[in-house]
């Protein structure tokens, strides 16, 4: 299967981090506790008491336009609550855009769990820190973005320098963005240009992330940013990702009554969630 941006689908990301958290000892009888799928992010909150998110991708699904068909994108509904943290997330990689936000939002939350019993292998976690701040443009730089990233593109606009923005939905740019705009389908032509890439994490969910990565050349310094990447970043680090930048729920009972009530990143973070950068030891 091809996606619109001219790269293959795959979850070997994903896949690789379920055999990353089996291998780190992840519980097997950790269960759901709760599922909220809300409009914006999919959260979720397991018996062990941590918490995961992703972004809901409601754009995935245009089918759902009627009970019968809605059922269709998530038939596990009402019957999600108990079932075994793992089997859910493992399931989700053959399931639908809503079946796979709710398995990486469990991804996430195991991985929360991972890191309070052991050190993080391979890679350090900083909280409470942006990678954005940590972004270094050289002069002359050739940046991409990929996906509608307001604080990196406010930053690129204000430095006053060309930039790529690729994004399927021109509609979620600003008047002032539409120049930098180009569609997914020109990333064959522009990432292998970038010297600095910036990916939203959310293409974790269509299997884009890949084919994104594989695209970059070698010495690219690439970062991968997003609630949604929030998981054990070992198979982002193996394609040459260096900043990973996710968040920590810090009060998954209140980010899910957010979630439940329409809320999106700026009405959790700070306050149930904070951000965490997460930086390669190689």
């Amino acid at each position: 299967m091809e996606q619109a941006n001219g790269t293959p689908a795959s979850d070997a990301i994903l896949r690789e981090t379920m055999s990353a958290l089996r291998d780190l000892g992840g519980p097997r009888r950790v269960t759901l506790e709760r599922v909220v799928v809300g409009l914006f992010f999919t959260g979720v909150k397991l018996s062990n008491g941590h918490g995961g998110v992703c972004f809901t991708p409601l754009k995935s699904i245009p089918e759902a336009v009627c009970c019968p068909s809605s059922a269709k994108a998530l038939p596990f509904a009402g019957k999600l609550r108990g079932r075994e943290a793992l089997q859910v997330a493992q399931e989700a990689l053959s399931g639908g855009p809503l079946q796979k936000a709710i398995g990486i939002a469990v991804m996430n939350a195991l991985t929360d769990a991972q890191r309070l019993r052991e050190r993080p292998r391979g890679y350090t976690m900083e909280a409470g820190v942006d990678p954005i701040d940590e972004l270094v443009i050289p002069e002359g730089a050739s940046v991409v973005v990929v996906g509608a990233l307001v604080p990196y593109l406010r930053l690129l606009k204000a430095r006053g320098k060309p930039f790529r923005v690729l994004e399927q939905d021109p509609v979620t740019l600003k008047a002032d963005e539409l120049p930098f705009y180009a569609p997914a389908e020109r990333a064959t032509e522009d990432i292998p240009r970038a010297d600095v890439l910036i990916i939203t994490g959310t293409t974790l969910i269509n299997g884009t992330l890949d084919g994104l990565l594989a695209l970059a050349r070698p010495g690219t310094h690439i970062t991968v940013v997003g609630p949604t990447a929030s998981m054990v970043p070992d198979a982002l680090f193996r394609r040459g990702v260096r900043l990973v930048g996710g968040i920590r729920v810090t009060d998954p009972d209140a980010l899910l009554e957010t979630l439940a009530e329409g809320g999106s990143g700026y009405h959790f973070f700070g306050r149930s969630a904070e951000k965490i950068l997460l930086r390669s030891d190689s």
